[in-house]
């Protein structure tokens, strides 16, 4: 039995979510069911993060377990053929020690969250980019961004339906800038709650419209109440960029 990882890129718009999901496709199932044509086999995709539907991801990190001999080669050429034509590419496949683990062996995971700030709808980057039409005022939305940053009880921004142990995470970084039209936001921690990200950049982009005081998100993060949260951002404009293994 041989463990292979494996750097997935995956369009999140066609699937419920990145795990399996009873009432619609996921990207574990596509990637477990290629496995399956491949080899035989029926294995279980283990990832270092776990995308709601929508979200999409540049690198995300992911291992599977095969009995048959395979090069990493071999194998990423045969799932890339199986997979198409869902938008999933598996970008790297490596040999790993069977102590590895894509989801526990990670110390730290980053986000990206790309939002369009402009007047025109659309056309070639739907459904992966949240497009605000008012001017945003990215420099503000730093500046209060940086209130959320170190360990904190963030619970505001938790999504009902989470089902992590704790609301105490450590943020290590939240960063927003404009680029030309574009106002993107970074976040990178250990790991995140679910609907963190999005919950972060809803309430940032508040005080980008001027909606909000720069100082309102500190008071929304010592409320620890989702009732508290302003607006939870869409899927579309969010990313998984990199597991850290340290």
């Amino acid at each position: 039995m041989t463990r292979f990882a494996l750097t997935l890129e995956f369009d999140g718009g066609p699937f419920m979510g990145l795990q399996r999901q009873a009432h619609g496709p996921s990207v574990q199932q596509a990637v477990e069911e290629a496995v399956l044509a491949i080899t035989g086999e029926e294995t279980t995709m283990h990832a270092a993060g776990r995308t709601d539907a929508g979200v999409h991801a540049l690198a995300m990190r992911a291992h599977v377990d095969i009995a048959k001999e395979f090069t990493p080669f071999r194998l990423m050429e045969a799932l890339n053929a199986k997979l198409r034509p869902s938008p999933i590419a598996v970008l790297a496949c490596e040999a790993v020690p069977d102590d590895w683990h894509a989801r526990f062996s990670c110390v730290g995971r980053s986000y990206l969250y790309r939002i369009v700030n402009r007047r025109a709808p659309l056309a070639l980057e739907a459904g992966r980019a949240w497009l605000v039409r008012q001017p945003l005022d990215a420099g503000a939305m730093h500046r209060a961004a940086q209130a959320l940053v170190g360990r904190h009880d963030f619970t505001t921004f938790r999504s009902v339906h989470c089902q992590a142990q704790s609301p105490v995470k450590t943020l290590d970084r939240l960063a927003v800038r404009r680029e030309g039209e574009q106002v993107l936001v970074e976040a990178a921690a250990r790991s995140f709650l679910h609907h963190q990200v999005r919950s972060m950049v809803g309430c940032l982009a508040l005080v980008g419209l001027g909606r909000w005081e720069e100082q309102r998100i500190a008071a929304v993060l010592a409320a620890r109440d989702r009732r508290a949260l302003g607006l939870n951002a869409p899927p579309d404009g969010l990313y998984f960029v990199a597991a850290d293994y340290g």
